[in-house]
């Protein structure tokens, strides 16, 4: 499953969000340090040791979970009952993850197992760091989860040998995959089943991949807008940075300044720049909009940040001197993440609103000053007609999908927990957020490119020059009616896995995202 990326080494250093993104879709291996085996395996013995079944009661371990908390575990029932644990669990309906998030779960399991203050042992980490190294990938229903315990339920159970995982592009029985690929199951001891399923594993996981593809839409979205201001005959000095001054947030500062950076040396820009004293909010108010996303993916970056690297287990350990103290807290309840994710939600649907606007007034031609609906003369063409209407459809879901999952609580487990997260519905939202808006994206951004046709022999910028030619390079110019699903799927494409961005920044350097 490796590749050749360099190894993700999980110790001391934090984990970024390109590492998870690294590991989880591109097949980084993933390397346990000696310090951070030596964490697990020192607390797992302290652990051990401190069990008694005449002391204080240890949440999970000694109890049950949720409103089982008052129920007593028999010390020779101790570690059947974590395999029962997991398979109570392993729950949830519906279609799967995809794999990638289920290896980001891994991933964060075991960064978090790492710090060594779950009680876990070592074998139960190395076992996770080899099934993402050799690419046994457990599989799990995505829908059903409140905020966590079901993908990560699903993911133990491959560990011993139950559930299903995916190998070499087979879905198999978990034993037949971990045989495949070498790996001995386990007989999960005691807190081990529990430490698999009382972390935000899932919904960080989630969070983590939608952060990243939405960073890569701010510079998507600076394109497309630029694009279709050079189509639409606008201006830019909307952009001075005399403007950006005095409202100087860093989103919008940074917006205008990849707008000023795209259109550099536009001969469609300076044959127009009077054309217009003023150009409409879509066009001239791209720095404050895509800036405000901007802002908002920085503290969703931030706390998704901050939660990979955190011990969300209950409880924790610690040890002071000679005594092990079993810490129950709710460092488990996924708040921030969940918040996190319907932000991020709100603010790429803001990306794909303010796009859908752009794109209408490419193909109205009461506004646009070209052709209606981008179409050849002679009226018996549609042309980028029905393309607009695709873009205002996943507008319309997406503004369904901006409303907040967090604030739906609903309590569970016998009112224990009477308020949960909902932060893996928060995570869906986001996740199917992001997609629309890529392919809203990509929908302005043919059209702006079929705009730019109209402008004869002058020459876009520097940087929506490049982005016009990576567009020809995959979707040739609409001379006549033709299948237009294949066009908006390799426009999709082309900003979803940051081809765009990547030709556009060969040319002009790099982009604030």
């Amino acid at each position: 499953m490796s590749d050749s990326r360099e190894p993700v080494a999980i110790g001391s250093t934090p984990l970024s969000i390109d590492d998870i993104v690294a590991v989880a879709r591109h097949g980084a291996p993933v390397l346990l340090t000696e310090e951070a085996a030596l964490a697990v395996k020192g607390m797992r013995v302290r652990m051990l040791a401190g069990l008694d079944a005449d002391g204080p009661p240890v949440y999970g371990l000694t109890t049950g979970v949720g409103d089982l908390y008052d129920v007593s575990v028999a010390p020779e029932q101790v570690s059947s009952a974590q395999l029962k644990m997991l398979k109570s669990h392993a729950c949830g309906v519906g279609e799967p993850y995809p794999p990638e998030v289920m290896r980001a779960m891994i991933l964060l399991i075991v960064r978090a197992m790492a710090q060594g203050r779950s009680g876990v042992g070592l074998g139960l980490v190395e076992t996770l760091v080899a099934m993402l190294n050799r690419g046994v990938t457990p599989w799990s229903p995505g829908r059903g989860s409140v905020g966590y315990l079901i993908g990560t339920a699903h993911i133990g159970l491959v560990t011993a040998g139950l559930g299903r995982a995916y190998f070499e592009g087979e879905l198999l029985p978990g034993a037949e995959a971990m045989r495949r690929a070498g790996l001995p199951v386990l007989e999960l001891g005691p807190r081990e089943g529990h430490a698999l399923v009382s972390g935000t594993y899932e919904v960080t996981a989630m969070a983590a991949l939608a952060v990243h593809d939405a960073r890569l839409l701010t510079a998507a979205a600076d394109i497309a807008a630029a694009m279709s201001l050079e189509a639409l005959r606008g201006n830019d000095r909307a952009f001075d940075p005399r403007v950006q001054q005095v409202r100087p947030h860093p989103g919008q500062a940074a917006t205008a300044a990849n707008l000023r950076a795209l259109l550099d040396g536009s001969a469609i820009v300076a044959a127009h720049r009077h054309h217009r004293l003023q150009d409409p909010l879509s066009l001239r108010c791209a720095p404050q909009v895509h800036g405000s996303v901007r802002d908002a993916l920085d503290y969703a970056e931030r706390t998704v940040t901050i939660e990979a690297n955190s011990v969300t287990d209950n409880p924790l350990f610690s040890v002071a001197g000679d005594e092990l103290t079993a810490h129950t807290g709710g460092n488990g309840h996924g708040a921030p993440v969940a918040m996190a994710l319907d932000v991020l939600a709100i603010a790429v649907t803001h990306l794909l609103n303010i796009s859908e606007r752009r794109t209408d007034r490419l193909t109205n031609a009461h506004f646009s000053e070209l052709p209606a609906f981008l179409a050849a003369p002679g009226g018996e063409d549609s042309g980028f007609m029905i393309p607009q209407y695709v873009a205002a459809s996943l507008a319309a879901e997406a503004r369904a999908l901006a409303q907040p999952a967090s604030v739906h609580n609903i309590p569970t487990s016998a009112m224990q927990e009477d308020h949960v997260s909902m932060g893996v519905p928060a995570g869906w939202q986001a996740r199917q957020a992001v997609e629309y808006a890529q392919q809203g994206l990509g929908i302005e951004i043919l059209a702006a490119a079929q705009g730019l046709e109209h402008h004869g022999t002058l020459r876009p910028g520097a940087g929506t020059g490049a982005a016009y030619r990576a567009v020809r390079e995959r979707v040739a110019a609409l001379e006549e009616d033709r299948e237009m699903y294949p066009d908006l799927a390799a426009a999709r494409e082309l900003v979803a896995d940051g081809s765009l961005v990547a030709a556009v920044e060969a040319v002009v350097g790099g982009l604030a995202r």
